[in-house]
């Protein structure tokens, strides 16, 4: 079984050494390292093969510039003389399972056995690691290259030893299993046995190794169990809940349930009388949502003592500065600007005018989505101790990178003196790229002078979210006589953060299917201030975007009575990438074969009884190609049972089947159980959701099937945590329109007075 031990970067020698090394090396700019370069660094460990290599953002093309911090050689292997081999892992595991799937690709291109490989939570260290942050589905694109390279050059380097101590040619050599071999002769030797001589040996020009063709996998693309399984499952500390540090204190913090208030006066003298409380104070803040807002600190001997105190604050806020924001208010504007032209025009191509003039059918629908919470399963907490001029913290974080800068700010202390181990994270779908609970804990721990945890209720995350927003579409298509899809207007009408769309969901890309393929084409946008915090959520604008787009498409296709699955692959047209393929771009060809896939898999076509019908979107995001099929059955009370999603992708060569599968069906159950029952409302910039009774997340027994298929293709990896959740809604929504005629035209479904 393997096991990955627990991290202890700061107190394994190894580590220290290398990282010392590492930090010496010199900058790019004065002829040091370049993209990809691999350098031994045994003699920084004295023992093994140590192979220092960097692992580069892959979010532009290859040809892009390539700034200092990505060029560092941010990760390494090491072979030890016992043949255990060590990968750091520097990204954060907020169960995407990167920490599983990162050694594997190594693994394999080094040919060894996956039961000597063990992983390491690196610490966080820009200056040495570049980036360090988990969101996008980004992980797998960009260590792909890199980790095939260093796994390929390090077994080179392992052969070239084993073939000089032999007196043999290399090219008569091969490697298996932690082992290189030479057949003529019959000799062998582990991987421990030569990793001290392969330290010695030249490393290979990067061009020249060998790179395994997927046809020769052994490992990739099999199922294996997560590393940390075995920790998670016997309840060992991983995550940033479980952190206790010797002479420790608990807190709360409580912030005004609309953003932007300040606390006016508080009963401070009262709760400083409650049992276990040590202290209780106002924090001013700095006024940045994302890092510290007002509030009231109360600091305790357990978190029972915290918790019941702030149960007991009275606090009177001053809001004259704080949101305001009403969704009955959005919803109203909304209504009203759609039926004007848009405020802004951001793409328009051909003669959409003419051609909705053209005699075909036309089309016109308003829809409408509601802003999301998180909810990750794992409520917001981080732990911290101040030494007087530098901070130590635990922290569940997407982003550590980022929070070193805000912390160091935030004391006034330099960045070096800011240390951050990464925890494991429950759960971040998005919300974790924001720290304001590492800000908050960092502020207390400074008064306090002790070690202090700091840990949310449920309802703090739910108050206090940086919310998916809703927004808004006034949509016009039409079909020509025909049949086909021949002119498309969106009028998105969404909400603004200081004139521009609100953070990374509001926004729509102007390229997005249908418009890649489309001739007549336009995208009016209009803003509706907002004052409310606003954040990535899972599949980032797809999410949403998803169910506009394809739900009207099978508007479009029904209106013109036509077979959805023959309309969509009309659509798509012949195979070809609809913009360069570096930039992750859809590729019309690899998109039909996943839907015809789909549809074959879910028995597209067949008699289904009354009331019971198949639904079909696609959807292109974070560089995957999905489609999914929904088998739906509505009583005649309106009531929906969702039998089966059949899931059909093309990510590339999937590396851990068991990882892909659980992502598949984690994040359909994420879509399903968000457009059937879940919305964010707010009157007077108050959240009026609280805790999941007011945010019913699908339980247990509402639970549905589902049944992913892989088209294993030879394009390079794409992520698997975020696009297999856009096209449930549309797929559920279009099979509900078949089963019943009703569009579904509103998220979520109860809106539409349909339950589960």
């Amino acid at each position: 079984m393997n096991r990955a031990r627990p991290a202890q970067p700061i107190d394994d020698p190894y580590f220290r050494d290398i990282i010392r090394e590492m930090e010496a090396l010199p900058p790019k700019d004065s002829g040091g390292l370049k993209r990809r370069e691999f350098i031994k660094l045994a003699g920084a460990t004295g023992a093994g093969l140590v192979l220092a290599f960097s692992i580069v953002p892959a979010a532009r093309p290859a040809s892009a510039a390539t700034s200092d911090a990505e060029a560092a050689l941010n990760a390494y292997i090491r072979i030890a003389p016992t043949g255990e081999i060590t990968l750091y892992n520097k990204a954060p595991e907020i169960g995407q399972g990167i920490k599983t799937s990162f050694p594997m690709i190594l693994a394999e291109h080094l040919d060894a056995n996956w039961a000597d490989v063990r992983v390491e939570q690196a610490p966080i260290n820009p200056a040495v690691y570049g980036r360090q942050s988990a969101g996008g589905s980004r992980s797998t694109p960009t260590g792909w290259e890199p980790l095939r390279r260093a796994g390929a050059t390090a077994r080179a380097m392992l052969i070239a030893a084993a073939a000089k101590q032999w007196s043999v040619p290399e090219s008569e050599c091969s490697a298996q299993n932690s082992t290189v071999a030479h057949a003529a002769s019959g000799r062998h030797a582990s991987y421990g046995e030569l990793a001290d001589a392969a330290a010695k040996m030249p490393v290979p020009d990067d061009k020249s190794v060998y790179i395994k063709p997927r046809s020769e996998y052994r490992l990739i693309g099999t199922r294996v169990m997560g590393v940390d399984t075995p920790k998670i499952v016997t309840g060992q500390p991983l995550y940033g809940i479980d952190q206790v540090r010797p002479g420790m204190l608990y807190a709360t913090y409580t912030k005004c349930p609309a953003t932007g208030g300040r606390v006016a006066k508080a009963n401070l003298d009262e709760i400083k009388k409650l049992p276990g409380v040590k202290d209780v104070f106002v924090v001013e803040g700095n006024g940045r949502p994302s890092e510290l807002m007002p509030g009231v600190a109360i600091v305790a001997n357990s978190t029972w003592a915290a918790l019941r105190a702030k149960r007991a604050l009275n606090i009177a806020w001053d809001e004259s500065a704080a949101c305001k924001d009403s969704w009955t208010s959005f919803v109203q504007q909304a209504k009203v600007i759609a039926a004007k032209e848009p405020a802004s025009i951001l793409k328009h191509g051909g003669d959409v005018d003419a051609a909705f003039a053209d005699g075909g059918k036309v089309i016109e629908a308003f829809y409408a989505y509601p802003y999301l919470s998180h909810t990750d399963m794992e409520p917001q907490n981080c732990t911290a101790q101040w030494k007087g001029d530098s901070i130590e913290i635990w922290a569940p974080t997407q982003a550590p990178d980022r929070a070193l800068d805000q912390i160091a700010q935030l004391m006034g202390i330099d960045k070096s003196k800011v240390l951050i181990h990464q925890t494991r994270a429950g759960g971040g779908f998005g919300r974790r790229l924001s720290n304001d609970y590492m800000c908050e804990v960092a502020a207390i721990t400074r008064r306090v002078g002790v070690p202090v945890k700091l840990q949310w209720t449920r309802e703090d995350d739910f108050a206090h979210d940086f919310y998916r927003p809703g927004g808004f579409h006034q949509m016009k298509g039409a079909v020509d006589r025909n049949g086909r899809l021949s002119a498309w207007s969106d009028h998105i009408i969404t909400v603004s953060a200081d004139g521009k769309q609100a953070n990374a969901s509001a926004d729509m890309d102007v390229n997005a299917f249908p418009a890649s393929v489309l001739a007549n084409y336009q995208l009016g946008q209009s803003l509706i201030h907002s004052n409310m915090p606003t954040g990535p959520w899972r599949a980032p604008r797809s999410n949403a975007i998803a169910w506009v787009i394809q739900s009207f498409l099978h508007e479009l296709s029904s209106a013109a009575g036509r077979d959805h699955l023959e309309f969509l692959l009309e659509a798509m047209g012949e195979p070809r990438w609809l913009a360069p393929k570096d930039d992750g771009a859809l590729n019309t060809g690899r998109a039909a074969a996943v839907i015809t896939l789909a549809a074959e898999k879910a028995g597209w076509g067949r008699p289904m009884p009354k009331g019971r019908a198949l639904g079909l979107a696609f959807y292109f995001s974070h560089s995957g190609h999905f489609a999914e099929v929904a088998d739906v059955s509505v009583d005649a009370n309106r009531r929906v049972t969702v039998h089966k999603i059949t899931v059909a992708a093309d990510i590339g060569p999937v590396i851990n089947m068991n990882g892909a599968e659980t992502q598949a069906q984690g994040a359909v159950m994420d879509g399903l159980s968000t457009m059937l029952g879940l919305e964010i409302t707010m009157e007077n910039g108050r959240v009026q959701q609280q805790n999941y009774p007011d945010y019913p997340i699908l339980r247990m027994a509402k639970a549905t099937q589902v049944e992913p298929y892989f088209i294993q293709s030879d394009f390079p990896p794409t992520g698997m945590g975020e696009p297999a959740l856009p096209p449930v809604a549309p797929a559920v929504c279009n099979a509900i329109f078949t089963a019943t005629g009703h569009r579904i035209r509103q998220l979520p479904l109860m809106r539409e007075n349909f339950t589960v």
